[in-house]
């Protein structure tokens, strides 16, 4: 695309969902890939499969906050894709110091690293939940920040109606509800600051709701569709918190990679941070019904809890004008092929349901109410 193609580019995380797709996107553009991952096995199980990989990326095993394997991992690289990371807004409540560590410490001894042996450009993989609760508008059409007050689902205005969910773009205040949203915001703003002081180039990538074939089926704290679709797979409801009506945008992963390589390679990206979604929401429970729908599962409806988790947010949904604009970002993943490709890639898997395990170990805890 930009006559970039002729580097080195390190995957932190790039055995996981996003990082194998976005590993074979990059080898098959021209570039050299290696991957630095832990396999953990709340994410990969305890036999982990490196055949996910393609052979001609070299892999090493390790911890992102492991300084010696960072920089055996950096030696010759040209570019940092950072997805190393702890996922899960309701596990990070509890496991408040571990996911600091990996997060936050991780995301530092890369820099560190870095600061050694500086790359031309690093991308870091934010999220959409450092916005908190999305922008809204009023029964005027004014824009608002939507604040839940307790005992209410949906956020109001100050005289008691009812706010519209609005497009969220990236210039949103940020209103962290979880211990995992402040990681990624400290995450995002390390590279953000310390990019630029060492003469990289640092961009941040805003991530909705990815699916798609790949996902960790066995890990409660990942994506929701791969929890709906573990649930769906083992003949168990998908159990949704709260009355299901709260909205998200969900993206492919391809469309993701798609986001991913504009950010390696366009000239606009250093220095900004792009939401990546797919410009569509639905709501939860819609999202479930469809999945099940997908996987010849109609006759399982979704348990509807009617229990808010601790730092949940009702709706987010999002603008994706600027990289549509900027980095000339499109998505190309239709929502239904998509479910169906899902669909058909779980039949062939073997999924842990740990979704009741996960649920108790939050009530336990008062994290759920």
């Amino acid at each position: 695309m930009l006559g970039a193609r002729q580097g080195t580019v390190l995957i932190t995380g790039g055995a996981g969902f996003i990082g194998r797709h976005l590993a074979k996107a990059l080898l098959s553009a021209g570039y050299r890939v290696r991957v630095l991952d832990n396999f953990l096995e709340q994410v990969h199980g305890t036999a982990p499969d490196r055949s996910v990989l393609a052979p001609e990326v070299t892999l090493i095993e390790g911890d992102v906050r492991d300084g010696a394997a960072v920089k055996r991992a950096l030696e010759g690289a040209t570019h940092v894709v950072h997805l190393a990371a702890e996922v899960g807004v309701g596990q990070s409540m509890y496991a408040v110091d571990h996911y600091v560590s990996v997060n936050d410490y991780g995301t530092a001894v890369l820099f560190q690293a870095l600061i050694e042996r500086p790359v031309r450009r690093v991308v870091v993989a934010s999220s959409m939940s450092i916005y908190g609760e999305g922008l809204y508008r009023t029964v005027e059409g004014d824009v608002a920040e939507g604040i839940r007050r307790p005992g209410l689902l949906d956020p109001v205005d100050a005289a008691g109606r009812p706010l519209v969910p609005a497009p969220t773009p990236e210039w949103k205040n940020s209103t962290l509800a979880s211990v995992y949203a402040l990681t990624k915001y400290v995450q995002e703003r390390l590279t953000l600051t310390l990019a630029p002081a060492y003469g990289m180039e640092g961009v941040a990538l805003r991530l909705w709701n990815v699916y798609g074939p790949g996902q960790a089926l066995s890990n409660p704290y990942t994506g929701v569709l791969a929890i709906f679709a573990s649930r769906l797979h083992n003949g168990q409801p998908p159990m949704i918190f709260e009355d299901g009506l709260q909205r998200r945008d969900f993206v492919h992963v391809g469309d993701v990679v798609q986001a991913f390589v504009l950010a390696l390679e366009h000239p606009a990206a250093p220095g900004n941070v792009y939401n990546v979604a797919s410009g569509e929401h639905r709501t939860v429970r819609d999202v479930a019904r469809l999945l099940a729908g997908a996987m010849g599962r109609e006759n399982i409806d979704p348990e509807i809890t009617g229990k808010v988790r601790s730092g949940d947010i009702r709706h987010c949904i999002a603008d994706i004008g600027r990289i549509q604009d900027e980095l000339g970002y499109a998505p190309r993943h239709d929502f239904s092929e998509g479910l169906a490709e899902l669909a058909a890639w779980v039949a062939q898997q073997q999924a842990l349901d740990r979704v009741a395990e996960a649920r108790a170990d939050l009530e336990k805890r008062g994290l759920v109410a």
